[in-house]
């Protein structure tokens, strides 16, 4: 019994290890760092669109390239692929010495010398509740949306490929910002790229300082307690989360919507900084580095109702 009990908890770990080196945590800690969060209406589930940038001509070549064999998946690191190839090989181990022990009747939990019967319907229970976990998360971070939310990836001019040509199409992009301008001709997109910069830089001040008063009035509530519950933890350990040398290199402007009487912008964010977090008494560093700058691209998405009306923040997501 204490054999089986010993077998047990060393599968339980083998799982466990395997689990943390997939989903691998993200430690940066500023402002929606950590996650995605917050609500970009019919697309919360769908992973927001690259920039509608002109592409180059090496680009444009790329697009007519055969789309990759749907049995390839994107890679995961090297740490992944060995954790999955120890999971795998222990897997196969521990089934071979079972088969092997069968003529005794399957005892390596019973006192036989492999792993029993009980042993390998554990680990394959613990395994097929990660597949599906992360089955799921990969389902709802990369299912395409459909129909009026439909991303498409503007064409600027027709390129010929052999004796076919690809006719330019107008972009999700550009339609929406031509709904937008009928409500609200003044709409302008470098005026909005400011706005975007203005508030980016807002909220990281406030998130410094721990008090998300002064902005209040440009989050969303939904945003607003996402943000609140983050900056009540540093309170509650006595930690600073300190944002040094912010620099925006560039916002681009990747999807614009209307739905639900609401505008809709997202922005991808290319931004870099001194990412740290101190203890609150002592000034000791807990995470992060005061000297290593950290390059970070983000998606952030505005919303306001229909109109010349302010923007607030309505979510931000991880590229």
């Amino acid at each position: 019994m204490k054999t089986c009990t010993i077998r047990i908890f060393t599968v339980m770990a083998a799982v466990i290890m395997l689990s943390v080196t997939i989903f691998e945590l993200n430690a940066e800690a500023r402002a929606g760092g950590s996650r995605s969060s917050g609500s970009r209406g019919s697309r919360s589930y769908s992973k927001p669109a690259t920039s509608y940038s002109q592409p180059s001509q090496n680009q444009s070549r790329q697009q007519l390239a055969p789309p990759p064999s749907p049995m390839q998946q994107p890679g995961g690191g090297f740490m992944r692929s060995m954790a999955g190839g120890i999971m795998g090989g222990l897997l196969g181990g521990m089934l071979f010495s079972s088969l092997a022990g069968a003529g005794s009747g399957w005892g390596g939990g019973m006192g036989g010398s492999g792993i029993g019967l009980f042993e390998i319907i554990l680990l394959a229970g613990l395994g097929y509740m990660i597949y599906r976990f992360i089955k799921k998360k990969r389902e709802l971070s990369f299912a395409a949306p459909s129909g009026q939310g439909a991303y498409q990836r503007e064409a600027v001019t027709p390129i010929t490929y052999g004796h076919q040509s690809v006719e330019p199409v107008a972009s999700d992009v550009d339609t929406g910002m031509f709904h937008i301008r009928q409500m609200d001709p003044s709409f302008d997109e470098s005026r909005f790229s400011d706005t975007v910069m203005d508030i980016f830089f807002r909220i990281q001040g406030a998130w410094i300082n721990r008090d998300l008063t002064p902005v209040s009035g440009i989050l969303t509530e939904e945003m607003k307690q996402t943000l609140q519950k983050d900056v009540d933890l540093l309170l509650r350990d006595r930690q600073v989360n300190r944002l040094e040398n912010i620099a925006v290199r560039k916002v681009e402007i990747a999807e614009v919507w209307q739905e639900s009487g609401q505008d809709y912008v997202t922005a991808l964010i290319h931004a870099n900084l001194l990412d740290y977090t101190t203890d609150d008494a002592t000034g000791v560093v807990v995470s992060g580095s005061k000297t290593e700058p950290v390059k970070f691209e983000e998606y952030w998405t505005f919303t306001r109702p229909v109109g010349n009306n302010p923007w607030r923040l309505t979510a931000i997501n991880q590229r």
